[in-house]
């Protein structure tokens, strides 16, 4: 795996490193052993998919504050996303900075997303599928999100034509 960082401390962009030949590729999509020497969290406690029927579909920006907050690696099986991530730990360097990849079924691309950041995407496609590993089971309780507009973020998406969620668009703006 390639691991290149970001601007943004702990959050990664990981592309496979492929094994090519006349059939295909293979390639590794996670090793505990490769997170933990980058000094990303190697634990996985559940998997999820998320389909989306439209080009346009808005998720986020979601994250479950402490004590149950959780580390996500993202990665696009079906289709196109325009994956983005705010930092939101209020002491980083970073705090408050969010930076975006075009996550495709062809570049194969995964997001690393540490705990304290939010996370939401808008697909570029119709019927896009997202596959997400992520490091703490759902706690209702602690689950939370920064509103995807947030003028003191600023995160600029890709096209005006969305389709949200009532809940997401009722999400607060983030407040230190």
């Amino acid at each position: 795996m390639i691991f290149i960082e970001t601007k943004l401390a702990g959050a990664f962009v990981i592309e496979p490193e492929r094994k090519e030949d006349e059939r295909g590729f293979f390639a590794r999509s996670w090793c505990p052993h490769e997170f933990a020497a980058h000094g990303l969290n190697p634990r996985w406690a559940q998997c999820s998919i998320s389909f989306n029927t439209k080009k346009g579909t808005l998720r986020g920006m979601h994250y479950q504050r402490a004590p149950h907050e959780e580390a996500k690696l993202v990665r696009c099986t079906r289709g196109a996303v325009y994956d983005v991530i705010v930092d939101l730990r209020p002491h980083s360097a970073t705090f408050r900075q969010w930076i975006a990849a075009e996550l495709t079924a062809e570049n194969h691309r995964m997001m690393y997303v540490p705990e304290g950041f939010a996370h939401g995407l808008q697909t570029l496609q119709d019927s896009t599928e997202v596959f997400y590993q992520i490091s703490e089971f759902y706690h209702p309780e602690s689950a939370c999100g920064v509103r995807w507009n947030d003028p003191m973020v600023g995160i600029e998406w890709p096209q005006d034509k969305r389709t949200i969620s009532l809940r997401d668009q009722q999400l607060p703006d983030f407040v230190s």
